[in-house]
């Protein structure tokens, strides 16, 4: 898999976490226990730190970035969806990032939290806990959100990496 050091900046990558040998990690990036990072996910802490929790999936395409001033922590038990551009915010615990969804610089979802599938969230934007997102630029839709099924969720990635750490197979290269 591609992980990269950037000068002085080196990822951190828990043993028990996987990381998709198509997935490309660089720089300032810590990845914990038990989560998952899918083929084609680039997380690129060049200018600042990202942060994802345990249990956690980053999921196929996704876009991860940080910037100087505004680390990308991502909590732990989440879901980040497929094709999914995270930069400059923080996602707490139990949330969910829906595909094609956007999340800008200073935005703060709250645990439990859903921002649906191709949802924009702008700058500075705080969405309380079990909220859901929708639209663009994104709605907020108070206690719409299923944090129990956000955890199933996250809890079947952890699963299904097990079985990718132990039986993917390259075949060609």
């Amino acid at each position: 898999m591609p992980v990269y050091a950037l000068g002085d900046r080196v990822p951190a990558i828990h043993p028990e976490a996987f990381v998709h040998p198509d997935a490309v990690v660089i720089g300032d990036v810590r990845i914990g226990a038990d989560s998952s990072v899918w083929p084609g996910a680039v997380l690129r802490g060049d200018y600042g730190t990202i942060v994802v929790g345990e249990r956690t999936s980053i999921q196929d395409g996704a876009v991860v970035h940080a910037i100087e001033d505004y680390p990308t922590v991502i909590g732990s038990d989440c879901v980040v969806g497929h094709l999914a551009h995270l930069e400059g915010c923080v996602v707490h615990d139990r949330s969910l990032i829906g595909s094609g969804s956007i999340v800008l610089h200073e935005v703060v979802v709250e645990s439990g939290a859903t921002v649906a599938a191709g949802a924009v969230v702008r700058n500075r934007t705080h969405v309380p806990a079990n909220a859901l997102v929708v639209g663009v630029p994104g709605q907020i839709r108070p206690d719409m959100s299923s944090e129990a099924s956000i955890v199933d969720n996250a809890a079947l990635y952890v699963g299904n990496a097990r079985r990718y750490r132990e039986q993917l197979k390259r075949l060609v290269d």
